[in-house]
């Protein structure tokens, strides 16, 4: 028996050479087949979430349910305005059941249910009932597949699942199957095994070697390039509910996210309307309801009673702002006073002769009318000299002119002003004007409306009043009034002006807050393509007024723009 065995050397020697061979030309283009991992093109991006998901629209909504575990909560809002919707009713159809949804304090509702616990595809109907209109939206809510532990499965279970995650291999730009594969190596193996049991020596120690370096060349070529360890665990972890840019560029926000960020979009309609012109202008007092308090012979400053007016405080027309003591040169006291010399002399002269009359009279000498006609005189000199003292030493009383507030104050106690100089400058807050300059190639007699853009942003309504007849600057000068003026606006302030001039024009009109700066510092406008997915769209804009604009490529008609929230999520990176 052992004499048979032993001639058999050499056949079986060749077999197990011819196996090592075999092995080595099915695992090497396994190997050339996973270097470079050019499987085709990649799939589309996708966004990956920690909970699972359903999104469905209609002409008038836009529902997310976001799964958490049996409790699956419900996001509605318009679909144009991307507005919460949280006077609605909304009963979902689970598994045959109908369910009706509570609702939440902050808008949300919820359903809970069961069938959530479940595995694969569920389909979901939406039946929404509110004041705006009642809609049906239907869609399917993907379950996660829960994983299952070795464990707790079957011997022969266990083996079918090692060979589903046995590694496939490719053999002449055929792929074999992993089953077939797992089954060669463990040949392979089972063969080595037995070669090394083998008392005898069956196999030579150089095919041995040769067999397992090629094996373990080819696993090793077949794996290169490839990380399976902690890198791919990573990436196959969620990315979670978080706002966050894709690859792509679009950006994703999810429902609750755009609730705390208050986003609001507009479907883009084209509209007529005239075409604005831009003016550089500044804030003005309207002349009817402001004034100027300035002395008219100056003097020394002096406080009233109650003190200087402070900036900001409130005077009624006629009371008394300051007082101004007068200056009065030398040669003028001299006059003064030789001039009450002469008068305290005369008064003199008309007591003593009132009361030389008064004795006539007495005796009946004199008649009464000479006693009445000396007393006349002598009040008449005494008169004439207070206004003389008077003159001299009483200050000059400024009043405030209108009724408004104080605008400017340039003055202190004690401070000596010229009768040219402005004191006081008072104006009603809700009397103001903007003042613009008008250029040669834009006629101001064609200027229908315009609004205003103040510093800060705020916009302002404005009314036409008039333009100049005369040039300012090799400009004409067209004055507006301002509609309700903000409490911030101050006289001064530069303003910029946008005045329609006649010109019709029939394109997509936006407000200023959807167009915000790219990275690359053009304009874009924030397109809502899914409910929670937003892509940037690069556009040409015009000026319109104060608090629009003119869109003249970029957008077409019927698209979601968002108009409010689009620099937070031009933010999100």
């Amino acid at each position: 028996m052992l004499t048979r065995f032993t001639g058999a050397l050499p056949r079986l020697q060749a077999v197990l050479c011819g196996l090592g061979f075999l092995t080595t030309l099915v695992l090497a283009p396994a190997a050339l087949a996973h270097g470079g991992h050019d499987h085709g093109a990649p799939p589309p991006t996708a966004v990956a979430t920690s909970n699972p998901r359903i999104a469905v629209q209609s002409d008038a909504y836009e529902l997310v349910g976001i799964l958490r575990g049996e409790r699956l909560g419900l996001y509605l809002d318009r679909f144009g305005t991307n507005e919460p919707v949280a006077d609605a009713r909304i009963t979902v159809t689970v598994g045959g059941q109908d369910v009706e949804a509570e609702k939440a304090s902050d808008g949300t509702y919820a359903v809970t249910s069961p069938d959530f616990t479940s595995e694969g595809p569920l389909e979901l109907v939406f039946a929404v009932s509110a004041p705006a209109g009642d809609d049906l939206l239907i869609g399917t809510l993907v379950l996660p597949i829960r994983p299952v532990t070795a464990a707790a499965l079957p011997a022969d279970t266990t083996a079918a699942l090692a060979l589903r995650a046995a590694p496939g291999l490719r053999v002449g730009g055929v792929e074999i199957g992993q089953p077939y594969a797992v089954a060669g190596v463990v040949g392979l193996g089972f063969l080595l095994g037995l070669a090394a049991r083998s008392r005898s020596r069956l196999v030579p120690v150089t095919s041995l070697a040769l067999i397992a370096v090629l094996a373990t060349t080819a696993y090793a070529f077949s794996h290169e390039g490839e990380d399976h360890g902690a890198g791919d665990a990573k990436a196959a972890l969620p990315a979670g509910d978080t706002p966050r840019r894709l690859p792509d560029g679009t950006v994703f926000v999810p429902k609750p996210s755009q609730r705390l960020l208050n986003v609001r979009t507009s479907v883009t309609t084209p509209e007529e309307a005239q075409k604005a012109i831009t003016l550089v202008g500044r804030v003005i007092a309207d002349p009817n309801r402001s004034g100027l308090v300035q002395s008219i012979n100056g003097g020394r400053i002096i406080a009233p009673e109650g003190g200087l007016p402070r900036l900001g405080q409130t005077v009624r027309k006629g009371d008394v702002l300051a007082l101004v003591e007068q200056a009065v040169g030398q040669a003028d006291r001299t006059t003064l006073s030789e001039r009450i010399g002469e008068i305290e002399q005369e008064i003199a002269v008309a007591e003593t002769k009132l009361k030389r009359v008064r004795q006539l009279s007495d005796r009946g000498v004199a008649p009464p009318s000479q006693v009445t006609d000396a007393e006349i005189e002598l009040e008449g000199l005494r008169r004439r000299r207070e206004i003389v003292r008077q003159t001299r030493i009483e200050s000059e009383v400024l009043r405030a002119p209108i009724d408004g507030t104080i605008a400017a104050a340039r003055v202190v106690p004690g401070q000596v002003v010229a009768s040219q100089d402005v004191v006081f400058q008072v104006l009603d807050p809700k009397g103001l004007w903007v003042e613009a300059l008008v250029y040669g190639e834009i006629d101001p007699a064609k200027v229908t409306a315009a609004s205003a853009t103040a510093v800060d942003g705020t916009p302002l309504r404005l009314a036409f009043q008039g333009f100049s007849k005369a040039l300012q600057q090799q400009a004409t000068v067209v004055q507006f009034a301002v509609e309700n003026p903000p409490g911030n606006l101050s006289v001064g302030s530069p303003v910029t002006v946008f005045a329609q001039n006649g010109a019709s024009v029939r394109d997509i009109i936006m407000p200023r807050d959807a167009v915000v700066r790219g990275a690359n510092g053009e304009a874009v406008v924030w397109r809502h393509t899914d409910p929670e997915r937003f892509e940037a769209r690069p556009v040409r804009t015009e000026p319109f007024d104060a608090t629009r604009l003119v869109i003249r490529a970029g957008v077409a008609e019927g698209e979601r723009i968002v108009i409010r929230g689009s620099e937070l999520i031009n933010q999100i990176r």
